[in-house]
């Protein structure tokens, strides 16, 4: 018997770990598909939701963030690409040299959930994910943006005025502050049934046994 569950996986584009947990859960769930089918939902989350226009150079903000070195950060770098190839997960091979804001990319998400056919958000937030964090691409660039859409065979006509008059500002912004109201200060964070929490970017074993044991409760 399978059992269906309904996943939030709240993130950003921004996490690296965001990548490395998508790898692992769909891992997972592969693992488990005669037991498990799963209905995800990709929530928005911003790591840095005052980063201005332009962005930051990245060693300079993680430096004044955590106070880490350039040699802590090439370290944790390569850690965290060991981590992706592991999911299948390729990351840019030098880092991403800048960070940047990413909310009009957590509007998108939300209009490819709402207007979108079903499997468009889980393809859209993964092709993000591969612009920013493999391909070290302008994430809040509008014409990265789109042509991630283009790439996808989505209406690229209908993002484009999504991304012209603001649509769905009200509602990311809403469920942000959801989510940090209920406790998430960090992410990934996956939420099993409204219930259950996983945090971080586990490895996919930790998912298979985590989710065999909430449909065995189910």
């Amino acid at each position: 018997m399978t059992t269906q569950l309904k996943i939030d996986f709240v993130s950003d584009i921004a996490c690296p770990w965001c990548a490395v947990g998508l790898g692992a859960l769909e891992q997972a769930l592969h693992t488990l598909q005669t037991e498990v089918q799963a209905d995800i939902h990709f929530q928005p989350f911003e790591l840095n939701p005052q980063m201005p226009a332009g962005g930051q150079d990245l060693f300079e903000h993680l430096n004044q963030k955590y106070g880490s070195s350039a040699e802590q950060q090439a370290q944790m770098y390569q850690n965290i690409k060991a981590r992706g190839e592991e999911v299948g997960f390729a990351f840019h091979p030098t880092g991403r040299g800048r960070i940047f804001n990413t909310f009009d990319a957590h509007r998108l998400l939300h209009w490819a959930e709402v207007e979108g056919a079903a499997g468009d958000q889980l393809r859209l937030k993964k092709a993000f994910l591969e612009a920013y964090q493999g391909r070290g691409e302008n994430i809040e660039s509008h014409a990265v943006l789109l042509s991630v859409v283009k790439s996808l065979g989505m209406d690229e006509v209908a993002a484009q005025a999504v991304l012209d008059d603001n649509t769905y500002a009200d509602d990311v912004r809403t469920k942000e502050n959801f989510y940090t109201s209920a406790g998430i200060h960090s992410v990934p964070a996956v939420i099993i049934n409204d219930r259950h929490l996983i945090s971080g970017g586990q490895p996919a074993h930790v998912f298979a046994k985590a989710l065999r044991d909430i449909a065995a409760q189910a």
